[in-house]
Formats: structure tokens, C-alpha cells, sequence
């Protein structure tokens, strides 16, 4: 009974290290997300993964053009009368971002994760505001893009 014993405590063994050696190597198979960034208005805000990149290497500029007309991109309302606040992930403000409105800046480079705009700004048309919602981009990268975060913000009237 002895050797039965030790027989099926190594196949249990051999089993424990085979489930949990096929669990670090998926694992290891996902990719890294990437940093968030995040809109909020009032009580309501959204966040999302880049659009494009955001994984470190520079965007070219015609990827660039491609990303800001991307299907897919995440909304919230905004009134002109409210505040609307920019954060992102520290990986993010490390490398510098602008925000971008309608492909473009809207603000200088900064290395905050916190910034704040008044919602009248992006209805504005002495900003290049069109109609009644705008695409703003959050931009990684002092200079070259490394990652783009795409909203839009539809005016709540």
C-alpha cells in the first residue's frame, strides 16, 4: 500500500507542476495592456486603451491620420457649462501628452496626469470646433507620437 501510496502522490506531483508551468506560459503569450486614459464630466467619465500604439515605439505620421479617423471611439456628453478633466496613467504622462482637438493641439506638453479644459472650449469655433461634437485625442510623446487616445465628446445642450 506504501508504494501505491508514493505512486500517486508523484503523479499528483507531476501534475501540479504541469498545470502550473501551461499557466505561466499563457501568461506570458498576453500582451501587456495598454495605459489608460480618461475622460470625466460631472459624475460620468470614460476611459479607454490607445487607439494607436501606446506600446512605446514612435508612430508614423501617416498612421497617425489613420488613428483619428478610427471607427469605435468612446463618447461622453459634455455641457459647454462644465468642466472636463483629462487624466492618464503615470506610464503616459512620463513621456509627455498633449491633448489634441480635432488632430490639433490643443494644449502644450505636459508631464502632469491631471489636466482640466472648460467644456465651452470644445464647441468653440475660434478653437476649430465644427457642429455639435468634437474629437479630442490624448497624444504620448514630446515630439514623435507614441500612442493615441481617441474621444469625442457630443454637446449636451
Amino acid at each position: 500500500m506504501n508504494t501505491l501510496q508514493s505512486v500517486v502522490r508523484r503523479r499528483r506531483a507531476v501534475a501540479v507542476v504541469g498545470v502550473v508551468s501551461a499557466g505561466l506560459l499563457v501568461l506570458s503569450a498576453c500582451d501587456k495592456p495598454t495605459p489608460i486614459a480618461t475622460v470625466t464630466v460631472g459624475s460620468d467619465s470614460v476611459n479607454s486603451g490607445a487607439t494607436c500604439g501606446g506600446e512605446g515605439g514612435a508612430l508614423k505620421q501617416s498612421d497617425l491620420a489613420g488613428c483619428l479617423k478610427a471607427k469605435g471611439i468612446k463618447s461622453i456628453s459634455v455641457d459647454p457649462d462644465e468642466t472636463v478633466r483629462f487624466g492618464v496613467d503615470p506610464e503616459i504622462a512620463d513621456k509627455g501628452w498633449t491633448i489634441l482637438m480635432n488632430g490639433q493641439p490643443l494644449t502644450d506638453s505636459s508631464t502632469k496626469t491631471y489636466r482640466t479644459i472648460p467644456g465651452s472650449v470644445f464647441f468653440n469655433a475660434q478653437y476649430g470646433a465644427q457642429g455639435n461634437s468634437t474629437l479630442v485625442s490624448i497624444k504620448e510623446g514630446e515630439k514623435d507620437a507614441s500612442g493615441l487616445w481617441n474621444f469625442k465628446l457630443k454637446k449636451d445642450a
